[in-house]
């Protein structure tokens, strides 16, 4: 998969839209010689890209939605700088909307990784994938009217991986990027026959080097090595109209956008105005959703769904519920084990802490029986593995069996289930025999280092409040079986320093999948990652078997084989109890005020909110503007 950085202005947590597999491209977008070759106007990793060459607008539009109106959007944790390279302080909320990437991705194709073009207007690349070129969109513009150009793109690929780890790490492959001259710009690749790569390029976010390397109305010289609340200029189809620090930003739509008209964006950016407004606490954000002080709340808590959702606005009709189905990714959410920490070096206490957790009956007393269990690194997805390995994929794990589990082989890997006091006494008996084989044993109902006598202790660490209701039921079996749980609320602020840092026992992680996994991969598990405290690789994983399976999955040739390799990686990483895991929701559930409206025919991989729904007059009356 490739990770889209430009996709966070779609969706407030971000979204992976890409893959690994094999390119095809679709239509001549301009005349190549003989050997070189074609221009192509878009490009799909799994096949061929739904719409063509000729196409106006995409299926999931109303190309003739009415521009207009306010939609008010909340964020949590407040802001403190435009810039997003520099990696210092909170970033604020829907900076993207000002910039745009080369390429962008469609929202209804069964291949979610397929992109058209945007910036450039065409994309070119060789059978082998050792580089490829974009040519830049002539009509491509920046607020003040300076086109977009090669400089542009070239300086923003360098001040990526030079201010950004992660991305120096994502684009580790990239050994050059050239003017080509004509507008082309083109990034060559220190491997062969990888499939991504081509593609991962087409997602960066272009940044303009003129205005970076200027001077403020100060007469004070600009450093993108910094944070900023000077509002930056951009590309995209809105610019920073007026903003106060760390409470709230608004977004005005540029009226005459250079790529109003380019097909992917017909029919989306609608709202004259995007606001958005900070909220340090959830509860105090719900109570202002509820009050009208903002219009689309996406709620992440099952039991909030289930329980508080019977306010007067709800009732007569003001406000309206409506749950979108989630096709698009898959999800490994749980308890990330610090294996920089020694206690956690051994599986069997990594398992033991499984046993530990009683899914069933937190799911139905705290989530109303909502949420489905983890049971996978890309659960929700056909990427999960199942069953015994067969096929392809036994083929694959063949060639690290000496370095994987046993039961990779012999066992199909399942969570342990609660839900009743029998199954969790037998669980926490099971959890007690792992410690013993771990160098534990149970002292003055104290679970203590059989050498040294000291008390095994776990640290959660957790920035939002609202945790506690999972957390506690869990903390409370662990303690039943002598481990002594820490508790600890932090703010957002020590909450991703000590994330960074690396300074933690376990936390409550996410790491979202695409339909198509790729290089993200050896940012998630891979051994180089490890040490590196900017990857995402949160758990500190170093293992070399982890490290062949992520090669097959990046340099698989087809859908089949990149199936069956990840069907494979997926199973070592679970047999390796990296990760307590905890629970997902297949569905999206919203509630907004009902003064928009959508297209009739949605797209299948996302609620396309704010971007190709519209402010609607009508239904604005009836419900009340917005206070």
């Amino acid at each position: 998969m490739a990770f889209s950085w430009s996709a966070w202005r779609k969706t407030a947590a971000g979204a992976v839209l890409a893959g690994a597999m094999s390119v095809t491209a679709l239509a001549v977008a301009g005349p190549a010689a003989a050997d070189e070759p074609e221009w192509h106007h878009a490009a799909a990793l799994n096949g061929t890209p739904k719409y063509g060459p000729d196409v106006t607008h995409f299926d999931y539009v109303n190309p003739d939605a009415p521009k207009g109106g306010t939609v008010r959007l909340s964020s949590n944790g407040g802001f403190d700088t435009f810039n997003f390279l520099a990696q210092k302080g909170n970033i604020a909320p829907g900076i993207l909307n000002i910039y745009e990437s080369l390429m962008e991705p469609s929202l209804d194709e069964e291949d979610i990784s397929a992109q058209y073009g945007l910036l450039a207007e065409a994309v070119r690349f060789p059978d082998d994938f050792s580089w490829v070129e974009y040519r830049l969109n002539p009509k491509a513009k920046w607020h003040d009217g300076e086109p977009v150009t090669a400089e542009d793109v070239i300086w923003s690929f360098e001040k990526a991986i030079e201010l950004d780890p992660q991305r120096k790490f994502y684009y580790q492959n990239v050994t050059s990027a050239t003017d080509m001259g004509d507008g082309v710009v083109r990034f060559e690749f220190d491997a062969t026959d990888n499939r991504e790569l081509p593609k991962i390029m087409g997602q960066l976010t272009v940044l303009p080097k003129h205005w970076w390397e200027g001077t403020n109305d100060k007469g004070e010289k600009r450093d993108i090595s910094r944070s900023t609340l000077e509002p930056p200029l951009g590309s995209g189809p809105y610019r920073i109209e007026s903003f106060s620090p760390n409470r709230q930003v608004n977004y005005k739509r540029v009226e005459d956008y250079w790529g109003k008209d380019v097909p992917l964006r017909v029919g989306t950016e609608n709202f004259d105005e995007i606001q958005y407004i900070s909220f340090l606490d959830g509860a105090v954000q719900f109570e202002a959703f509820k009050g009208d002080q903002y219009d689309f709340h996406v709620e992440r808590s099952s039991s909030q769904w289930a329980k508080r959702y019977n306010f007067p606005a709800i009732e007569d009709g003001r406000v309206v519920k409506e749950i979108f189905p989630d096709h698009s990714s898959g999800v490994m959410q749980g308890f990330f084990l610090n294996l920089r920490r020694e206690k956690f070096q051994d599986p069997n206490l990594r398992l033991a802490l499984n046993y530990a957790y009683d899914f069933e009956t937190t799911n139905e007393i705290v989530s109303a029986n909502l949420l489905k269990r983890v049971n996978s690194y890309f659960a929700g997805t056909e990427l999960a593995s199942s069953g015994l390995p067969e096929g392809k994929e036994l083929e694959i794990l063949e060639e690290v069996r000496d370095q994987v589990p046993p039961e990779v082989f012999t066992q199909e890997y399942k969570n342990p289930v609660g839900g009743n006091p029998r199954n969790v006494r037998n669980n926490l008996r099971e959890a007690v025999k792992l410690l013993e084989k771990a160098g534990y044993e149970l002292r003055d109902r104290k679970m203590v280092n059989a050498k040294t006598g000291e008390q095994l202790s776990i640290e959660f660490l957790y920035r939002d409040k609202a945790s506690e209701r999972a957390l506690l039921p869990y903390s409370k079996n662990l303690e039943s079986i002598g481990i002594k749980p820490e508790l600890r609320l932090v703010d957002t602020s020590q909450f991703v320093n000590r994330l960074r840092s690396r300074d933690f026992d376990t936390m409550v992680l996410a790491i979202g999948q695409s339909l198509s996994p790729g290089n993200e991969q050896r940012e998630y598990w891979g051994s180089e990652s490890a040490d590196n405290p900017s990857s995402a690789n949160y758990a500190g994983i170093k293992n070399p078997a982890i490290d062949h399976l992520i090669d097959k999955v990046i340099f698989a040739k087809d859908r089949e084989t990149l199936v069956a390799a990840t069907h494979a990686l997926d199973r070592v990483l679970l047999w390796n109890h990296y990760v307590v895991p905890q629970f997902y929701s297949d569905e999206t559930r919203t509630a907004r005020w009902n003064r928009f409206s959508h297209p009739e025919k949605m797209p299948e991989y996302s609620t396309g909110f704010p971007t190709i729904w519209w402010y609607d007059e009508e239904l604005a009356r009836t419900s009340g503007a917005a206070k």
